[in-house]
């Protein structure tokens, strides 16, 4: 899970749970979001890379880079 991009559809941000669509399993499969960094924010349309995955659906992201 680690190292996967996905794309934001629910906003990332402090104090708030998101929610990002990942390409897993021949699919696209929607999991909790929370930034990476503390008081990052990260608007709906982004992609992000996963950096850490707490299953079953958690995971922290950052913003992808290029």
């Amino acid at each position: 899970m680690v190292g996967r991009q996905g794309r934001v559809t629910g906003k990332i941000g402090p104090g708030l749970v998101g929610e990002v669509m990942i390409p897993i399993r021949g699919g696209v499969e929607a999991f909790y979001a929370h930034p990476s960094l503390p008081d990052e924010e990260i608007p709906v349309g982004a992609i992000v890379v996963v950096v850490d995955y707490h299953p079953p659906r958690t995971v922290y992201v950052a913003p992808a880079l290029g």
